[in-house]
């Protein structure tokens, strides 16, 4: 068997796929496991971890945490979410799709990629911009790779998933929410922003070959 060994570093976002299965089975980059106190993020123009601020409060999100690479939440995105939710002029978050998967084994450290499948999302505005977060089960979990739908999942964990979103950028002194919620939804819908955010990645690289100008603040 001939195997097309890389002999550089893929870039996670662009040299990676989602997986010859996607939207049903998805590589995931993961960028943040549950111990993690500090957030961090991938560096965009270099594909490495970058530490893109220190958790200021007790928050520590409760499952793996990374994105789908070849993904983007741009306008097709933004056009579903205005279509499930009524709302008008709503741009993506020019990022790539937020994934969440649970599994019942420690992870320990970020910048690995799983195999993940999605169950259901939430649909999330974060200052206004669609922020989809995917919630999927890592694949052959012992236990939870039995949930096909995020109704199977019980309301508990679902709970602590909403409760890291809606709180972690916000401050105690203050009433402000920059974070809301307008949805939970189950595995067609999430299948649905996953192939949306694909097509949204297929326009963008598309327009960053040509180096349209609208493209500059993208990275």
């Amino acid at each position: 068997m001939v195997h097309n060994y890389s002999l550089t570093l893929a870039h996670p976002w662009h040299g990676i796929t989602p997986g010859e299965n996607a939207p049903d089975i998805l590589n995931v980059f993961v960028e943040m496991v549950p111990t993690d106190t500090v957030k961090y993020e991938i560096d965009k123009y270099t594909g490495h971890l970058k530490v893109d601020r220190p958790q200021k409060f007790s928050n520590v999100c409760p499952s793996l945490y990374g994105f789908v690479p070849q993904t983007i939440c741009r306008e097709e995105v933004a056009k579903f979410t205005m279509e499930r939710t009524g709302e008008k002029n709503i741009e993506g978050d020019n990022d790539p799709l937020d994934i969440c998967v649970l599994t019942e084994r420690p992870i320990n450290h970020g910048s690995v990629i799983v195999t993940a499948i999605p169950i259901g999302g939430f649909r999330l505005f974060d200052g206004g911009e669609a922020d989809d977060k995917i919630i999927a089960v890592l694949e052959n979990d012992a236990a939870y790779s039995g949930y096909n739908d995020l109704a199977d999942v019980p309301s508990a964990i679902v709970d602590r998933l909403r409760h890291y979103f809606l709180t972690y950028k916000q401050s105690p002194d203050s009433n402000h929410v920059p974070i809301t919620i307008s949805h939970v939804y189950g595995r067609s819908e999430a299948h649905e922003v996953i192939r949306r955010s694909m097509v949204d990645y297929t326009v963008f690289v598309d327009k960053l070959r040509h180096m349209q100008p609208e493209l500059k603040g993208a990275f």
